[in-house]
Formats: C-alpha cells, structure tokens, sequence
C-alpha cells in the first residue's frame, strides 16, 4: 500500500474493485456460517452512509458506535467515515454512566447500538445527553416511546436507497474532499487509571500505520482470519483495514467463548489474539496432561521439559544438538503433534498485543507448531510501534520498529515515539495533550524499554506501575507476573508492595488444577474461600513462585502470597475492556488481605 491514499474510504473502495471477492466477510447466523461478498458490503456501506447525509450528518460530526464484534461493526464505522462523520466507539461492556461520559464528551450527535440490552443501557441515560439526536438499532426490537428518537438500521439504509444521481454525487464529493489530516475518529482509552480520555486520530494516522505494519507481511486473498477481539480497540481495528486491503477472508468469531470451537470450523491462517487467550489455553493444556495416569503424567511433562529446551536452543541459537533433537522427535509425536490441529491446522501465526506475553508461553508454543508474534503500540499510535514479524522474531521482545515510525529512549528509560500515525492529541483536553508530549513533539508512551544489540525492544514495564519499595528500590511488576503466570496453579496474579518494606503478590489460583492437587494432598474443601485460606495452599502458591522466579534479585523476591477465591473480572471493574488490570481499583478492593500481608513483618 502506497501514501498516495487521501483516505480510509479510498482503501475500501480500492479494495472493493480490485478483489470482488464472495466470502470478504463470514458470520454465524442459527448455527450455519453465512458469507458477505465485497458488493454486499460496498451496497450497504454506501445505503448507510447515503442514509445518515439524509439525517444530516455532515464532515465532523461524531457518530458514537456501541456493537459487540460482528460484521455491522465494520459495516457502520465504513458508512460513517464514507460521509465524513468522526466515529466514537464504545465498548460494549461498558455501562450507562461511561457510555453517558464519552457521548457527552464528544458531542456525539447519533449513536447506533446492536441490542436491545445495549439500547435500554442509552436509554437509561439519554436524558442527560442534550446533543444526541438519534439512537440507531441494528437488531430487529420493538422500538420504545422516549425522549430521543429511535430507528432501525434497516430503516436507515432505506433512506439511502435508491440513491437518486445527485445524492450518489455528493456522497462521492464529500468521500473525495476527505484529506488525511481529517479526524476519521475519537478513541476513549479504557484506561487502568483516571478519567478516560478521547484520543484524537486522522485518516492519515490510521492509513500510514496500515502501510507500515503490512510492510513486514506476507498476506493476501488466500488468507483466512479469525477475528474475535473487540474493534472499540484500535488493534483490532486496524488490522481489519489491513484485511481489507490485502483482501483477506475474515470470519467473525460468535463470541469469545466460542474462540476455540470456532478455530477448529473456520481453519484459520491468520489471527489476532491478547495473551490471556493463550494463557487459559496453557492452563487447560496443563490440566489436561496433569490428569492422566502416573505414566500419562510423566511422560506429559518431559515431553514440556523437552518442548520448551528445544524451542529456546532453536530460537535463540538456530541449532539443535542431535540428542534434544530427538527427543523433541519423541516428544512431538507423543504430545505436540495434537497442538495444530486445535488451532485448525493451517495456523500461520498469530499477533499477539494488549499486554505483555511470557516468553515462557511463546516458546512452549512454538515448541507446538504455533507461532506467536508479540506487537507494541498505544491507541495514541494508531496502534503498531514495533512487532516482531516471521522473518524477525525474537521471543521476549516487541519487535523492532516499523518502517515509518521513530523511537527513542529517555534519561529514565521511557519510551518516546513520533511518526505520522501519532495522535493530534486528546479531545477538550489542551493540558493533557501539551503533557504527553516532549518540547519537541515526540509522544510520552508512559512504557519504559531498552534495545538490545539488534534493534529489538524489550518492554520492562509502565512507568506508573513501577512499584517503589520503602527501602527506595524500584521493582517491575508485569516482569514478575510474567514468570510466576506460566504456573499451571496459577490464573492471574498481581505484584504488590509500593511503599512496602517487600514486594507480595495476589493469586487467583487455577482451581481446576488447585483442586485435583489439593484432593491429593488430603485436603478436601467444599468452597473456594476455604481452600485459598488453608496454610499448605498458601504455601504451594508461594514454592510455585519461588520456583519461577529463581533470578530476581533479592529486593524483588516476593516473600508473601495472597490467594484470592473470585476472578478479577471486567465486570468487577478490576479490569479494562482490554483485560489489563486495575491495580488501584485491585488494591482498594483487598486492601484488607494486604494488610494482613504486611501486618508480621518479613523481610526488606
């Protein structure tokens, strides 16, 4: 893709002309995969976009999107950037106040919402929204008697056709009259901290970063993806622009649960995932081989042994003595082997972003046939920074960084970043746009980093995470969690003890697992709360992370184990939308568990 594009709606159209494909886009509908061709999608597109110039939507107006991940999220964000409307997603997890906030906040004129859950969450704050002028439903429901006029999205596409020559002449005027430096949307960060702010990104933005992360890539209309993550997030997002450049199948997953049912129908080559997708598969691989027969189970785990040694002396060295490739032989026929075709069998890679990924998680699966390529952005980049692609992988890191972009390094270590897919800054927030920003215009990612000798960056964790012992001494949570994570006892965990003689950690354990270990241990609990406060628990979650965490230096050992008997959930708020953690609200919220942590004493 070249940078003679004016805007994201020429990438489509180009798209569109170029491949006409039958099967651009694939949904589940009673159980059956249905298929949406290109002309399918250019006709509603345009019925849509020709639809929302009738109500009035003019070149920057906002238009907010509420839509769980289906084909009417990519259909509508199409439509409105046709017409020249800003588009404002929300996630579809959030709840009425949020979703009050961000309209308010970006002026949103219209909102088009999926459900009829989602439409009664607007509905409950629509009175406080004096701009909003319209509430567009995708499913067929009954359309209630309120304050703010509602329609159908079927409705609205019939507005849009047939299109009568000189309204399908302004619709193509206003596409072409869209420049790059033109606002294509309005992204509110889901934020670990503070009041979410409106990041402000142009068709130019989004565009440069499709031409720089494609650079890197061998993908076409061949290609089959699965896509399950939420596009309200601009990874997701602009890697669907990607798919439509290149012309690749998309299947959209029913759901996230669904994620590995789908996986084995569909056959992927393609796909975009977060860590915790391939930590709870780790966990339930780990499950499974821990469950069988004394033999079963010795043989599961030096086949992991075997797995794990060959993937980091293959990866790291590119060789392989004779002995360990032998074994790993034996153990891929004994084990592996089974791996692929859980993931469909054609499986290419998969880009891994959101949060950090364990390396020890990267290499047990490519140890299985899966190559998992770990990426680094912000939604203030439009995503991508760095990745590590086929060509250049290097486990433990990000990547190095893409072709249009530069980075460099502060005194303290924090990554800077500029580039044409840096954002204009933060809706109605001057102060907090000057701030992020260096004097000379290079974006604070608040991610501190370090290059290695190759070009490769390594995250080492989030400026405001650092975690500031009372001895004076700096500690790097997410490393931490990194390694004890790989546990096949553990589920989450979050590292603890600023301004705390010691660092602590608080575990969900895996109960499954925890529980079979119990049983056999003679501990025999009928409750979750009960098993996580019985002693020899505590103290087999506390040898587990002993055991992972063998090279901390003596000031980040973690003396002390918490363990938690509820999940920390997005709909507890421990979590973003994004499934990052919340670690104020985690700290508030145990803050009497912690207490108790510290209330003995142990060692500085």
């Amino acid at each position: 893709m070249d940078d003679t594009l004016r805007n994201l709606n020429e990438l489509f159209i180009r798209a569109v002309n170029k491949f006409n494909k039958k099967d651009m886009f694939y949904y589940k509908h009673s159980g059956e995969w249905l298929m949406m061709s290109h002309t399918e999608l250019a006709n509603r597109v345009q019925d849509l976009a020709m639809g929302l110039m009738e109500l009035g939507v003019s070149p920057g107006d906002r238009v907010a999107l509420l839509c769980e991940h289906r084909p009417e999220w990519s259909i509508i964000d199409l439509a409105i950037l046709s017409c020249g409307g800003v588009v404002v997603p929300i996630y579809a997890t959030q709840i009425g106040s949020q979703i009050e906030y961000i309209v308010n906040d970006s002026h949103a004129r219209m909102i088009f919402v999926s459900t009829r859950a989602q439409l009664e969450k607007v509905l409950s704050v629509a009175q406080r929204m004096d701009q909003l002028e319209y509430i567009v439903v995708i499913d067929r429901v009954t359309l209630p008697h309120t304050v703010k006029p509602v329609m159908q999205v079927s409705e609205l596409e019939q507005y849009g056709r047939p299109a009568p020559p000189a309204r399908s002449k302004r619709l193509q005027e206003v596409r072409a009259g869209i420049r790059r430096e033109d606002v294509a949307t309005i992204i509110y960060t889901s934020g670990t901290t503070g009041v979410q702010k409106g990041v402000i990104l142009t068709h130019g933005n989004l565009l440069s970063n499709v031409a720089a992360a494609l650079a890197d890539f061998d993908i076409g209309d061949k290609d089959i993806a699965l896509s399950f993550l939420p596009m309200a997030h601009v990874f997701e997002r602009t890697v669907m622009y990607c798919y439509l450049d290149r012309g690749v199948s998309v299947y959209f997953a029913e759901s996230i649960d669904a994620v590995a049912a789908n996986m084995k129908e569909v056959r992927p080559t393609l796909m975009t995932s977060v860590p915790r997708l391939f930590e709870k598969a780790y966990q339930k691989i780990l499950t499974v081989g821990n469950s069988g027969s004394p033999l079963k189970r010795r043989i599961f785990r030096w086949a992991m042994d075997v797995g794990k040694k060959w993937a980091v002396q293959s990866h790291t060295s590119g060789s392989v003595g004779l002995i360990l490739s032998l074994e790993y032989k034996m153990a891929w026929r004994l084990v592996f082997s089974k791996w692929p075709p859980i993931l469909g069998g054609r499986m290419r890679f998969c880009l891994v972003g959101g949060a950090a990924l364990p390396p020890d998680l990267s290499y047990i699966f490519l140890a299985g046939g899966v190559l998992l390529l770990q990426g680094y952005g912000l939604t203030e980049t439009s995503p991508v920074i760095t990745v590590n692609t086929p060509q250049a992988n290097r486990i433990g890191t990000v990547g190095r960084v893409i072709s249009n972009v530069e980075v460099k390094l502060a005194a303290d270590g924090e990554i800077l970043v500029h580039g044409p897919n840096v954002m204009q800054g933060y809706f109605n927030l001057a102060k907090e746009s000057e701030e992020v920003f260096t004097s000379d215009g290079w974006l604070r990612t608040g991610d501190i980093g370090e290059f290695d000798k190759d070009g490769f960056l390594r995250i080492t964790d989030r400026k405001k995470d650092l975690i500031k012992t009372s001895g004076g001494k700096y500690i790097c949570p997410q490393l931490i969690e990194g390694q004890i994570k790989i546990s096949r006892f553990v589920s989450q965990v979050v590292v603890i003890g600023n301004g705390r003689k010691f660092p602590a950690a608080l575990i969900v354990p895996n109960f499954e697992t925890l529980t079979t270990e119990a049983a056999a241990m003679g501990i025999i609990e009928a409750s979750r709360n009960s098993l996580v406060a019985r002693p020899p628990i505590i103290h087999l979650l506390e040898q587990e992370v002993d055991r992972l965490t063998p090279e901390l230096a003596k000031y980040e050992k973690i003396k002390k184990v918490a363990l938690l008997a509820n999940e920390l959930t997005l709909e507890g708020g421990e979590l973003t939308p994004t499934l990052k953690v919340k670690r104020r609200v985690v700290e508030e919220k145990y803050k009497s568990a912690i207490d108790k942590l510290y209330e003995s004493g142990g060692e500085s």
